[in-house]
């Protein structure tokens, strides 16, 4: 599994010139470091509001796996999941659409979600997410 992510951005031109000229001056080897060095100074900007909210909410930062296993327990528990992820949740393609309605109450993520298409439509009321 990538630790990365590839988006795409629509950028002005006349910003992807200027990014250009700056590449052209050395001050980046390429678009790409542009990009990963602005990021990181706007994440490192507002790491303690960041830090803040993920506490504050109770969110998981990382990766979260679910497969059949995990929500049997839970169903065997007798409880529901309220999902909160920074990063990215897997719901394993092999997890049946009833099993996961009768396991997970809420899900919330930002960054990645990964499930069967099915299993997103039939969550779709239950879901509050921010990814790709």
């Amino acid at each position: 599994m990538a630790d990365n992510e590839k988006i795409t951005l629509d950028i002005p031109v006349v910003d992807l010139g200027q990014i250009d000229v700056l590449v052209e001056q050395g001050f980046y080897s390429n678009r790409a470091d542009f990009f990963r060095i602005s990021l990181r100074n706007q994440l490192d900007k507002y790491s303690e509001e960041v830090r803040q909210t993920i506490t504050r909410r109770s969110y998981v930062v990382g990766i979260i796996h679910h497969g059949i296993s995990s929500l049997q327990k839970v169903k065997e528990e007798g409880v529901k999941l309220d999902i909160r992820s920074v990063g990215m949740l897997i719901i394993s393609e092999d997890v049946p659409v009833e099993l996961a309605q009768e396991t997970i109450n809420s899900i919330i993520v930002y960054g990645v979600f990964r499930a069967s298409e099915d299993l997103k439509q039939t969550l779709a009321d239950r879901i509050s997410a921010k990814w790709e």
